[in-house]
């Protein structure tokens, strides 16, 4: 018997390869582990006969041992088959085999049935390095056995050995079935991840998510269902808490949307009056809220459940000449925020004493809000008082004042006795932002104009803001339909987007929230919006399109393109949906034009025709030498010039 038959001798799994993992010999043991005739194996790589999943921890084995010339050792699974998978202990040495010059690599399976531990030295490195905990179950004697893994989740079972009964108390009665479950069902393939509510000691419960695995250790040795445990508790927290402010932000938003819708339907001082003072308060977190109306020269005031009227009765008739706040207010058009007495006496020494004068500063707080239109005479003001602490951020008082603007619109229609239908044209225009001056290296113009007739009214907006890292951000949408809803949705959509732009960094990320916000809400209606977020500095844009039309590019020799943009479908309509964008330069003495599809479709006007018309008019005001301004009034002149039926919205960008 030569020396290459004594290292195949043995009962276990071995092999004789070349350094470069050909096979040059094998035992019965390795092919019936393999699965093939030995005779088939000859001559093969060494690498072939394992599952795709073990290819590469055989071949750094082989590999290792032939550069090195040292022993190496991995744990390998067997495939097994008919039953579980047999992880073995591999070990490969360089040999020499007298009858032959050439070096060989000798493969076989260690017995480790009497060291299981070292065959767990993998598993258990693995999982600690994935964050995860690893426990062993023998269903004979019905034991898990702790082999450790992440500190964090180790901490949970500090017993090494428990008996499954054990555990199962420690597991939700509701969950115990699953944990059943998972043992009964454990296979030779990795199972789902199942979640447990687990109650360790002198702890809350923990949410535990678990898997299985059913394995055969050693090559002859005993089958063991493994586990492998994630701790999900703090995460599940996080969700949790994410959820619950999404939530309140979808609650706002509706609230804000039933708020501006019930404030443009209106149709008289009480409704108006009544909408006011049931919705102020309880939307913005407010404690009570008061609405002040002017009645020749005098203030008429009416109040809500959290103010009672004897509270502020010294403001009933006051003249709109008295040197108090809410009277200041009225006058001027400002609005004022009273966070404590000492503030209020500064700035009003002689004003009127109110009861509740002496709780500013302590849980008490008010902002007062005029309700003015412009060019007109002064309307009245709504006065909203805080308490437990709460303070409204500059976002919620501008978000107020802007509710203000569009409660003294309708109030100033009513009055006029105006159709309906302009309170929603209100709204609209209300909503429609102021755009930023001054921006270094870049010039936005808007410009929006309603239907032809005057009397439908739409869903389109635009919006620019800077962004906390200095980028511009630029939107423009149109919501489906003409009427009051479509207007209140507009102004919904467009101040969610503001509020999720602040911290989503991301065009897409914006329009992804957005939109499961629509979808989760039921909105009735759908939306369409492009946004972009430009570096002033180095022109860098990142952009992206839900089911919007695309932007135009034009530039200063007269030349324009049609970007299309990433994106997905419009919101509103497909939950789930992950927006795509896209990153480009806008070059120097280059402008993008955004546009609503009224723009560039008409009766007489296809899409493709509309976009060609319009980049053509904005390459050539580039050319003219034309600012953003000049360029967006030639745009939309020549929009309204084809009697273009629906409302439209033109937003240009150029990079000076």
């Amino acid at each position: 018997m030569d020396a290459s038959d004594e290292l195949l001798r043995g009962a276990d799994p071995a092999a004789l390869l070349t350094l470069d993992g050909a096979i040059r010999g094998l035992n019965a043991a390795m092919a019936t582990a393999v699965g093939r005739p030995a005779e088939k194996c000859l001559g093969r790589d060494f690498n072939d006969l394992w599952p795709a999943s073990q290819r590469t921890s055989a071949e750094s084995l082989v590999a290792q041992a032939a550069r090195s010339k040292t022993v190496a050792m991995r744990v390998l699974d067997f495939p097994g088959r008919g039953g579980a998978p047999i992880a073995c202990l591999v070990e490969a040495r360089p040999v020499k085999v007298p009858a032959g010059d050439e070096p060989l690599v000798w493969v076989h399976a260690l017995d480790a049935r009497n060291d299981l531990a070292s065959l767990l030295i993998p598993f258990r490195m693995a999982t600690t390095a994935a964050h995860l905990g690893l426990w062993m179950y023998s269903p004979h004697d019905h034991q898990l056995e702790w082999l450790g893994g992440a500190p964090a989740v180790a901490v949970l079972f500090p017993d090494p050995t428990m008996s499954l009964s054990r555990v199962m108390s420690a597991v939700h009665p509701d969950d115990r079935e699953a944990l059943r479950q998972l043992l009964r069902s454990a296979s030779t393939q990795q199972s789902l991840w199942v979640g447990l509510r687990y109650l360790p000691q002198h702890e809350g419960w923990h949410q535990l998510a678990a898997q299985t695995r059913r394995i055969q250790l050693g090559y002859g040795g005993p089958e063991r269902i493994f586990g492998l445990v994630r701790d999900d508790t703090k995460q599940e927290k996080r969700k949790k808490k994410v959820q619950a402010a999404l939530t309140a932000e979808r609650q706002r938003a509706k609230d804000i949307a039933d708020f501006s819708s019930a404030l443009i339907t209106a149709a008289t001082e009480q409704e108006l009056q009544q909408v006011v003072l049931t919705r102020l308060a309880a939307t913005f977190g407010a404690s009570g809220a008061l609405l002040a109306l002017v009645d020749e020269g005098r203030l008429r005031v009416s109040t809500d459940a959290g103010i009672a009227m004897w509270e502020v009765g010294v403001l009933h008739g006051m003249p709109l000449d008295h040197p108090s706040p809410l009277p200041e207010a009225i006058r001027t058009g400002k609005s004022y925020f009273i966070p404590n007495r000492t503030d209020y006496i500064r700035r009003w020494p002689h004003g009127a004493e109110f009861p509740w004068l002496g709780r500013l500063g302590s849980d008490y707080a008010v902002s007062i809000m005029p309700l003015i239109e412009a060019g007109n005479q002064p309307l009245g003001a709504w006065l909203v008082t805080y308490r437990s602490g709460h303070r409204p951020s500059l976002d919620e008082r501008t978000l107020v004042g802007t509710l203000a603007d569009l409660a003294g619109q309708a109030l100033r229609r009513i009055r006029s006795q105006h159709a309906r239908v302009e309170l929603a044209t209100a709204l609209q225009k209300t909503m429609l932002p102021t755009l930023p001056e001054h921006l270094a290296g870049l010039e936005v113009a808007a410009r929006y104009r309603p239907s032809r007739d005057g009397l439908d009214i739409g869903g389109d907006w635009y919006d620019a803001f800077v962004m906390p890292d200095g980028a511009v951000a630029l939107e423009i949408g149109d919501v489906q339909g003409h009427d009051v809803d479509a207007a209140a949705a507009m102004g919904q959509v467009r101040a969610s987007m503001r509020t999720i732009a602040a911290r989503e960094p991301d065009p897409a990320a914006v329009l992804t929230c957005i939109n499961e916000l629509l979808v989760t809400m039921e909105a009735e209606r759908f939306a369409s919006c492009t946004m972009l977020h430009i570096d002033p500095r180095d022109g860098q844009v990142t952009g992206a399109s839900a089911g919007h039309v695309p932007v135009l590019c034009a530039r200063k020799d007269g030349s324009h393109s049609i970007h299309e943009l990433a994106g997905g479908p419009v919101l509103g309509v497909v939950p789930d949906t992950e927006y795509r964008e896209e990153t480009f330069t806008l070059d120097e003495d280059s402008a993008l034009v955004m546009v609503t599809d009224g723009v560039v479709e008409g009766p007489g006007l296809t899409l493709e025709a509309g976009l060609e018309r319009a980049g053509t008019l904005a390459g050539a005001a580039l050319r003219d030498g034309l600012n953003a301004e000049e360029t967006a009034d030639r745009i939309l002149d020549a929009a309204v010039a084809v009697d273009h039926l629906d409302d439209v919205a033109v937003l240009v960008i150029r990079r000076t």
